[in-house]
């Protein structure tokens, strides 16, 4: 290892994975620990974030060492301690940032508290190790569902969000009411690949006074109607084709608003983020339409599209590059918009 390499040991707790990474120089990671809690709350249908909390409680030190020794180093390597501090599960997170702290106190290393979404798109930086900002970022996930520009590294420009439901919020829950349970993106991802998507014909929503706003509301609420309806007129529903004209109607909106975006800001670089851009529906629909404007399309791994600490690590990286430092009253925001700093 060389001496001016700055390893980042991080630590991700923002929701039902427990994850540490070390990551070096914010492009290669050398370990990425992840304890998923999927299992635990599939059998309630969600997240539930007191069993998260705990649970966290039980890996954070397990994940956070096998992630050193992995890597093949010790904390006198590192160089400072990254943590998600928000967005996320309020006592999901403090159980991250309370650990970090105490680690980066007893090491005597800095710490840097970083912002979940920022660690999203961070990942792309992972997987592409040409990509540089300016770029857009297409952020969707199961809470967030954004549209940025990425000015520079930690410099952002919010085009648009959700009004309501975010995109992956939306498709776990259209899952339940089908009958596929939790998690539904993967699920609904996959039904969808034996079903029509033009056999329904949902909403695609438009936010009147916001091209780039997204809202989801209400064709969730259309799904239910259309699945009630058939059930009060004793008719059968192909699971399959609902799956795949719901997400349809999704992705047509999600292509729609990041295709105006990159033509209204020119730029020739596009990239997404977030659990739910490992929908293979969505990465085929946008790398057709980038390619057709002659952008290039980014996107990371599946690994590092579901939360992980290595993504938090290359935001880490570039935060302390910055010289950002958090001091050790640094607490959980649940609420965090990205771009703020508390």
């Amino acid at each position: 290892m060389n001496n001016e390499d700055v390893m980042i040991l991080a630590i991700e707790t923002s929701c039902d994975e427990t994850a540490a990474a070390v990551v070096k120089n914010g492009r290669e990671v050398c370990s990425n620990i992840i304890s998923s809690q999927i299992d635990l709350h599939t059998i309630y249908g969600g997240v539930v974030p007191e069993i998260a909390s705990r649970k966290h409680i039980e890996k954070i030190d397990q994940v956070t060492r096998e992630a050193l020794k992995e890597a093949g180093v010790t904390l006198k390597d590192i160089t400072a301690i990254a943590v998600t501090y928000g967005p996320g599960l309020v006592g999901a997170l403090l159980v991250g940032v309370s650990f970090a702290k105490a680690v980066a106190f007893a090491a005597g290393l800095p710490l840097i508290g970083v912002h979940h979404i920022e660690g999203h798109i961070s990942a792309n930086y992972i997987e592409n190790k040409d990509l540089e900002p300016p770029f857009i970022c297409l952020v969707v996930s199961g809470g967030h569902s954004h549209l940025v520009v990425v000015k520079d590294y930690g410099e952002y420009e919010i085009l648009g969000r959700t009004r309501d439901d975010a995109a992956g919020e939306a498709f776990d829950k259209v899952a339940r009411s089908i009958g596929f349970g939790y998690p539904g993106g993967p699920k609904i991802d996959k039904a969808a690949k034996e079903g029509d998507p033009e056999a329904i014909r949902f909403p695609r929503a438009k936010v009147a006074d916001s091209v780039y706003d997204f809202s989801f509301s209400g064709l969730k609420s259309a799904v239910l109607n259309y699945l009630n309806s058939c059930e009060m007129k004793g008719e059968s529903i192909n699971q399959a084709d609902v799956a795949a004209s719901f997400q349809k109607a999704v992705v047509d909106v999600l292509v729609e608003h990041s295709m105006h975006a990159v033509e209204e800001y020119g730029l020739k670089k596009f990239a997404i983020a977030g659990g739910v851009a490992s929908n293979s529906s969505l990465r085929a629909a946008l790398l057709k339409e980038c390619k057709e404007r002659g952008i290039e399309f980014y996107h990371p791994s599946p690994i590092l599209c579901t939360d992980n600490a290595a993504m938090i690590g290359a935001a880490g990286y570039y935060e302390y590059c910055k010289g950002i430092r958090h001091g050790f009253d640094l607490n959980a925001h649940p609420n965090l918009r990205l771009g703020e700093r508390a």
